[in-house]
């Protein structure tokens, strides 16, 4: 019997994430092939941070496996709570660090290099290969399925990639039962569910920094094969799902997919997949999207518009819409092959705000739109931040509200063609880029999250994650969860109901509700005082 362990090294992609408490398909799909090829297999699951606190008892076990499997790649860095990627220095050490089984490197890693951080050039993969048996910059999950069916490396194509979804879809039910080993599992663990790969946008190039397009052809799996793998999710107890995998939700199955740009969204296809999703598990507690391009909303408005009320009827409140907005500046938009100008992304807040600014059972609005900028890209001149301060400038002027605004540096990746620029452009502006960045948090975010999250705001099961000291840190499930430092006498493990008393530029000041006064911090007992009186205090004026 074939003993093969799994180390999950956490992956961020432009679309897909995998640090906890969200697990990828990478895990999954590789216990899928697995247990394709040998029935009776042994998979044993690691995450990265598991073998950081207890790198004997990975030792123990991985020394005596046939199979070891790196996963992992972060091309799009970002802040973590839950769990920290695997390093450049983890990935050579990892192998190094047992005798015996056979070393596979795959994910985002191994296809592209993985990025420290934005604004500086990826690692590339090649970095990597002395340390492995293979480095595969195709897909993991075939070149460990051909590597466990043939039982030689030298047969296996580490450069394959799937024409459609039939391998996968197996490999997708069969790896589900992975999670039950996950350090999440029942409890705030996210399982994202990859809906189609690739980008609509590939037809045109795609943008100059993203490696979605380089994927080719949208290939699109079928809502039935999407519910059995959520149904055998839900069975090993995940209560959480992001359809995230894609890059534009609403063109899951669209009109004109791989003819068009911008192809006419199918509310029909998406009203079947997320039925099928909720036939498959009936008491999820989070359903939500992710990336959404803003452009389709303005070029098919009302098709788009009818998708969104159709997500509305089957997901659950707090979901977010991602905007790729990526620069305001038209010259950086053309010549970065954005397809986007600031006036329809901007349209396209509004829409989302007009069907999405309800708020549900869980305090949160039912959707709104979230935003993207990506700085250091060629033609940026200092009239770039400008720019892009103005357009958020508008959003505060017209009372719109928006989740939360990711302000990236460029991380260029092999394959992409920024590549050749480099980090040349992001080393030049740091300066406007550090001003921009403080302007977002200390302006911006502060007020957005006084409209969103007005004092005196009830937040429905909050999951605590840590705690530090008196104060604890918990959020609710679902995409770009709001983190709450909550005063309170709580443990980890617990799932509380919070309410709003302050605001920080990306997370609340809250305590348990309901209240009892003398866990709350002096400071904030005038806060306090106005909520028993029934008043919202100053904060929540601006709320929409």
């Amino acid at each position: 019997m074939t003993l093969a362990v799994i180390v999950d090294g956490y992956t961020d992609e432009p679309a897909g994430l995998g640090v906890p408490p969200y697990v990828d398909i990478y895990p999954r799909y590789i216990a899928g092939a697995i247990w394709s090829a040998e029935k009776s297999a042994n998979v044993v699951y690691f995450t990265i941070d598991k073998v950081r606190a207890s790198p004997h008892v990975f030792q123990k076990v991985a020394s005596k496996a046939d199979l070891l499997v790196v996963s992992g790649g972060v091309v799009v860095p970002g802040r973590y709570i839950g769990g920290t990627p695997i390093t450049p220095r983890e990935v050579v050490v990892l192998p190094r660090m047992v005798e015996g089984p056979k070393k596979i490197l795959v994910g985002p890693l191994a296809r592209f290099g993985t990025g420290v951080r934005g604004g500086m050039r990826a690692i590339p993969r090649f970095e990597f290969e002395a340390y492995y048996d293979l480095v595969v910059p195709g897909e993991g999950w075939l070149a460990v399925y051909e590597y466990l069916r043939s039982r030689s490396l030298e047969s296996v194509n580490p450069y394959a990639v799937s024409r459609d979804y039939s391998l996968i879809d197996e490999f997708a039910v069969r790896g589900a039962r992975i999670v039950a080993q996950h350090p999440n599992a029942g409890y705030n663990l996210t399982a994202e569910i990859e809906t189609y790969r690739g980008c609509p946008r590939w037809v045109v190039g795609g943008c100059s920094f993203c490696i979605e397009p380089r994927l080719g052809r949208v290939i699109s799996r079928n809502p039935e094969s999407i519910a059995r793998e959520v149904e055998q999710l839900y069975a090993y107890g995940v209560r959480a799902i992001r359809l995230g995998r894609q890059a534009d939700f609403l063109t899951y199955m669209a009109k004109g997919v791989n003819e068009e740009e911008f192809p006419e969204p199918s509310p029909e296809s998406i009203e079947r997949l997320l039925r099928n999703v909720r036939l498959a598990a009936p008491s999820l507690e989070a359903l939500h999207i992710d990336n959404v391009n803003p452009m389709t909303i303005a070029v098919h408005r009302e098709k788009s518009l009818e998708a969104l009320k159709v997500l509305i009827k089957y997901h659950t409140p707090g979901d977010v819409a991602a905007f790729g907005l990526e620069s305001a500046d038209p010259v950086v938009s053309k010549m970065n092959n954005l397809g986007n100008t600031p006036e329809d992304v901007l349209e396209a807040v509004r829409l989302v705000n007009k069907v999405g600014s309800r708020r549900g059972w869980n305090g949160l609005p039912e959707i709104l739109p979230g935003v993207n900028f990506v700085l250091g890209l060629p033609g940026e001149t200092k009239s770039t931040f400008e720019r892009n301060r103005e357009f958020l400038e508008q959003i505060l002027e017209e009372g719109l509200l928006v989740r939360r605004v990711n302000v990236r540096e460029v991380l260029p990746l092999p394959g992409t063609p920024i590549w050749s620029v480099g980090d040349e452009i992001a080393r030049k502006h740091r300066r406007s880029i550090l001003r921009f960045k403080k302007w977002v948090r200390e302006v911006f975010d502060r007020r957005m999250m006084q409209r969103v999250f007005p004092t005196g705001t009830i937040l429905r099961r909050c999951y605590v994650e840590k705690t530090r000291g008196r104060v604890a840190l918990a959020r609710q499930l679902g995409s770009y969860p709001v983190l709450n430092y909550v005063y309170s006498e709580v443990r980890p493990g617990e799932v509380i109901d919070v309410v709003v008393l302050s605001h920080k530029a990306r997370s609340l000041i809250t305590t348990r509700y309901p209240v009892k006064a003398r866990s709350v911090p002096r400071r904030y007992a005038g806060k306090l005082a106005q909520l028993e009186k029934g008043s919202t205090g100053t904060e929540s004026s601006g709320s929409a």
